[in-house]
């Protein structure tokens, strides 16, 4: 929720009123006031996609000078003739560096690796040097059509409540505290060819933000192979795959599964609770499935085991996160839980199968559902 709140700053500073914004893009406003809400990537896509129509600016009114439309997709085209990585980051960082007022984007190349780097000063929430790092680095990827591992990333802000988001969300350790915000990768990176054509980056464009703000499953870590075999077992049955199964399908051992998983800063319990948790918000967000039949399909023993655990993760009921979306008040009035089992769904005890005694924050690290 950090994220959703620091995206609609510009807007707010410009005189928007962000409530409608929020409306289109399906979020409840009543969510703002709880750090523990999320939104599924579909939803801050087209929160993104509602702002950038309402600011005319592609950093969302966010630095100290506008950035017309299109000047993100001209940069792009000029990227796709460069013989390989390295030159097409270079011309990219050339390209900003001719608009005066935007954020100083550097490109440092050193014995060992390569950094790229952000600063805007202006920025109060660190909202947009932080998503300027995660659409390079996923926009040079999509380049080359595989996913690069960034060594590191460094954020010049102390560290925020929601710290401990960040090294799922980069993918590689973090620290706080940095002279400027940036990442760091290898060098042999840059004498990757690009593998995109005009055709690829046409149909990107239309898509985006979805494909630079979403992850990019190019199966390229463990972690993403896991995520995905997740994401695939819950579509086809309620029983997510077990460790030992998943291990199975990639051709090791449960224990060398793990070891790779912590070796990505992840576990294969941490993916599976993020997974189902994404599943559910998503489908409480975008679809008309009654909630029972949602928190079967997610594999919970019982409903009130569905509303502990949504609770936790967003801080609200099932019933009232739907009956907050636009069109969803007519679905949460037809399938709204007994109030008896809401009052229970919060008692100790009352969970899924197998998953931990409530807690303060969803998804710590180690945690078990």
């Amino acid at each position: 929720m950090h994220h959703v709140r620091a995206v609609l700053r510009g807007a707010e500073r410009g005189g928007v009123d962000t409530v409608p914004l929020l409306q289109a893009a399906q979020i409840p406003p009543l969510l703002l006031g709880d750090d523990r809400a999320r939104v599924t990537a579909a939803q801050f896509a087209r929160l993104f996609r509602e702002l950038y129509r309402a600011t005319e600016d592609e950093f969302l009114g966010l630095g100290s000078s506008p950035s017309r439309p299109g000047t993100f997709a001209m940069m792009c085209y000029a990227t796709l003739g460069c013989r390989d990585l390295g030159a097409a980051m270079e011309r990219g960082v050339t390209f900003y560096g001719l608009f005066p007022g935007g954020p100083d984007l550097v490109l440092t190349r050193t014995d060992d690796g390569v950094v790229f780097t952000v600063r805007n000063d202006l920025d109060q929430d660190f909202f947009l040097a932080e998503c300027l790092v995660i659409i390079w680095h996923r926009l040079c990827s999509w380049l080359i059509g595989r996913r690069i591992e960034l060594r590191w990333a460094d954020f010049g802000h102390p560290p925020p409540p929601h710290k401990d988001e960040y090294e799922e969300l980069f993918g590689c350790p973090v620290r706080f505290g940095a002279e400027r915000t940036g990442a760091g990768l290898a060098p042999h990176w840059l004498a990757a060819p690009l593998v995109r054509d005009e055709d690829a980056l046409a149909a990107m464009l239309r898509r985006a933000p979805f494909d630079l703000l979403s992850r990019r499953e190019y199966g390229t870590t463990v972690a993403e192979q896991v995520r995905r075999a997740l994401a695939v077992g819950l579509r086809t049955s309620p029983r997510l795959p077990s460790l030992g199964e998943i291990a199975a399908r990639l051709a090791v051992s449960p224990a060398t599964l793990r070891r790779r998983l912590a070796q990505e800063s992840t576990s294969y319990q941490r993916l599976k609770d993020a997974v189902r948790r994404d599943a559910a918000i998503a489908g409480l967000a975008e679809g008309r499935e009654p909630i029972a039949r949602l928190a079967a399909r997610l594999g919970f023993s019982e409903d009130t085991a569905f509303h502990r655990a949504f609770r936790r993760w967003t801080g609200t009921t099932p019933g009232a996160y739907r009956a907050e979306v636009p069109g969803g008040q007519e679905v949460a009035e037809a399938h709204a839980p007994d109030p008896a089992e809401a009052d229970r769904a919060d008692a100790p005890g009352a969970h899924a199968v197998g998953s931990p005694p409530r807690s303060g924050r969803a998804d710590t690290p180690g945690q078990r559902s």
